[in-house]
């Protein structure tokens, strides 16, 4: 860390140099698609699909559930998430939910309620879908 700054990595870009951001702030309702990344400052209260990578910031909340590629978590999210990929809980983050994935990294100092369950490579890629639905 210097001088106070966290070790985040605010300059994020995609390697098609596009992507998403709901900026620190912003309050969204309702369901989210996207093919390309997403970074998440602010506030959302719906669902997410995304092709590619979810960063959800410090400030980031989310209250819905999560269907993505990778997500790294620094933020707030109360829903279930499913990754194709890589689950990455940062030391700030906190989750409220389950998880299904295939690779799960979780740092000292995270906070994580619920269950996991790991899917192997052949197996088929859920929907998250939140438990009174199940």
């Amino acid at each position: 860390m210097i001088m106070g700054r966290s070790k985040e990595n605010t300059n994020y870009t995609t390697s098609s140099g596009m992507h998403n951001v709901l900026a620190s702030g912003t309050k969204l309702q309702g369901e989210i698609t996207s093919e390309e990344d997403f970074r998440i400052d602010g506030t959302i209260e719906g669902n997410i699909q995304c092709r590619g990578k979810i960063i959800v910031g410090q400030s980031g909340s989310i209250k819905g559930n999560i269907n993505c590629a990778n997500i790294d978590l620094f933020g707030l999210v109360n829903g279930n998430i499913v990754c194709s990929e890589t689950v990455t809980l940062k030391a700030s983050s906190h989750l409220i939910g389950e998880i299904k994935t295939r690779i799960i990294e979780i740092e000292p100092g995270a906070n994580f309620e619920g269950t996991c369950s790991m899917l192997n490579k052949n197996s088929p890629i859920p929907v998250a879908t939140s438990s009174s639905e199940e």
